[in-house]
């Protein structure tokens, strides 16, 4: 009899383990439970950084409307590279979402969240499936690597100088208390 439920147990475990890797919505939800209880904290103890002006670093909305980070001085910029496959990416979208809501109204920040694949077809439909309001975005310059080395998701946030004042790669909770008072630091400063 105890072999039978080991070999069971193990059977649910191979089970589960396969699900979580090859799903991502899955692999999703078990890094945002993972999120929710702690881990993935992003922190915002960086220096900032310069990078070479922002101008000519552009991306296009669905509409065709391009935005150049460099006419933005005067702002915050909170940039999320994602892709729809991403499961740290899904992950994380829902305190995205949540942050998003948060400031949507706010004149002082720009949020843009740039398919890494831009895929309009596929990331608005993903967006709306989850009835996320965040505006999409692709590329449509070359980015520095300091901004964007290629992996997802990655986070960036400039001060209304354009400085680098943050930088994330991997998932992390941006509805946490920190991301907040750190962008209305931000908003706040000259």
């Amino acid at each position: 009899m105890k072999f039978i439920r080991k070999n069971i147990f193990n059977a649910l475990f191979i089970i589960i383990l396969l699900v979580i890797v090859f799903m991502p919505d899955a692999k999703a939800f078990f890094i945002k439970g993972l999120m929710e209880v702690g881990f993935y904290k992003p922190n915002v103890e960086k220096p900032k950084e310069s990078i070479a002006g922002l101008n000519g670093i552009q991306f296009k909305d669905v509409k065709g409307n391009l935005i150049d980070l460099g006419d933005l001085k005067g702002k915050v910029i909170f940039l999320n590279f994602w892709a729809t496959w991403c499961p740290p990416c899904r992950a994380e979208m829902p305190s995205i979402n949540k942050l998003y809501t948060q400031f949507k109204d706010d004149k002082d920040i720009v949020f843009i969240f740039a398919d890494a694949d831009g895929n309009f077809v596929k990331s608005t439909k993903f967006m709306a499936d989850r009835k996320y309001a965040m505006p999409v975005y692709k590329v449509e310059s070359d980015i520095p690597e300091k901004v964007f080395a290629g992996a997802l998701p990655t986070t960036v946030i400039f001060d209304k100088q354009g400085r680098l004042s943050f930088r994330h790669e991997g998932v992390a909770n941006y509805a946490d208390k920190k991301i907040v008072d750190f962008i209305n630091k931000l908003k706040s400063s000259n």
